[in-house]
Formats: structure tokens, C-alpha cells, sequence
């Protein structure tokens, strides 16, 4: 593997979930935190437990993980949500697909863990936009909600999208160009600590099922 992936956490007010989220990353793996616009001790908890921070004041998750992809310094990336919802131990398997020339693109395919985690609305949206994805070539059943890829790549697909629709959009042109996609099941977990501000609400639903509309037409 060319060295050890970097792994970038989007982060809105995660200053509750965050010790446990670095704690469950693979040891030795550098972990960038990028700030987008926190009110709570996010950067402060970031740093005191040894991860590198970047402030992206724009609000939205694709500004955030577009400010990681331009500050992160490994070849290989993997991005997931800062919240302790997606289980870390996948994060291996996903790096050595990409690591090994088995593909261009590894991303993890939800499966919750007990009732509740994943609300029906969003589950419903999401198996929506997946299923319209596979009509257009893109082998996923889940919109990507941890991923690995070539950082340089990543950049140079050109992912527009600076709100929800960002994972979306990168599934869509990574198709386009014909990049060899790979999921993999991944659990997925209660939140370490804090509020939800997409699949726990369904107004954060909403508005990221219309961000993704957009895209689709």
C-alpha cells in the first residue's frame, strides 16, 4: 500500500462523538478534521487527541470534504462522516481495493445495526437515488457514505457539488468516466454523540434529497 491512507472527517458540532470516532480509526492512519463552521469545541477536541484540523467556514458537507481533498497530504484518502455512525473497521478493506488495482472507487453499502438507526425516510430516499444510479451503470445500492479513492483523482473528477448532493455526484461522474467501482457492507452504528443533520430528521432529508434531485435530471 502506498503508505497509509489519510482520512478525512467532515465535521459539524462533533465535539461529543469525536473521541470515540479517532479512537475507532485504524492506528497510525493520519486523520485530517475539517471544521465546517462548528459553534461547540470541534477543532479544540480534533487537536487535543492528536488529528490535523482545517477550517472550512462555507457551510455544507461537500465544501467540507472538497477543503479536506485540497489539504490532505496522502496519496490514498478516505473520507466518512464524523459522527461514529459508520464502522471503522471497514476502512482496510476498503484501501486495499484501491491500494491493489482492484479499483478506482471503494465504498461502503449501509447495513443498519438495531431499530432506528437508519429512519425510514431516509433509507426510502436513499434506496430511490441508488436504484436510479444502477439504471445508469453505477453498481452501488448505497450513496457512498464512506469512500477511498486516489486523492489527485478525487480532485480531478470535479466534483461540483458544494451541499448534500456532493456523494452523489461524485458516484455519478465516476461512472462517466468509467471508473471501476467497488462496495463493500459496512455497519452502520448509532452516532457516538451529538445531533443528526440528514438522516436523522426528515427536513435534513429532504433537503438532501432535493440537492440530489437536481442532479439527477
Amino acid at each position: 500500500m502506498p503508505g497509509e491512507p489519510e482520512i478525512v472527517l467532515p465535521c459539524l458540532d462533533e465535539a461529543e462523538a469525536l473521541p470515540v470516532v479517532l479512537a475507532a480509526l485504524p492506528a497510525g492512519w493520519p486523520v485530517l478534521v475539517v471544521d465546517n463552521g462548528s459553534t461547540d469545541a470541534t477543532a479544540d477536541v480534533a487537536r487535543a487527541l492528536g488529528a490535523r484540523v482545517v477550517v472550512e467556514p462555507r457551510r455544507g458537507y461537500g465544501a467540507a470534504v472538497h477543503a479536506g481533498l485540497e489539504a490532505a497530504r496522502g496519496e490514498l484518502v478516505a473520507v466518512l462522516d464524523g459522527d461514529g455512525s459508520i464502522d471503522a473497521t471497514v476502512l482496510p478493506e476498503l484501501a486495499a481495493a484501491v491500494a491493489e488495482g482492484r479499483a478506482d472507487l471503494a465504498v461502503g453499502r449501509r447495513v443498519p445495526q438495531g431499530r432506528g438507526v437508519w429512519p425510514w425516510h431516509a433509507r426510502a430516499g436513499n434506496a430511490a437515488v441508488a436504484a436510479l444510479l444502477r439504471r445508469r451503470g453505477v453498481p452501488v445500492h448505497d450513496i457512498a457514505p464512506v469512500r477511498v479513492a486516489h486523492r489527485a483523482a478525487l480532485v480531478e473528477l470535479g466534483v461540483a457539488d458544494r451541499a448534500f448532493g456532493y456523494p452523489l455526484e461524485l458516484l455519478l461522474r465516476a461512472g462517466a468516466a468509467g471508473w471501476r467501482i467497488t462496495e463493500v457492507a459496512v455497519p452502520y452504528l448509532p452516532r457516538a454523540g451529538g445531533r443528526s443533520k440528514v438522516t436523522g430528521s426528515l427536513r435534513g432529508t429532504l433537503r438532501a434529497s432535493r440537492d440530489m434531485a437536481g442532479l439527477l435530471r
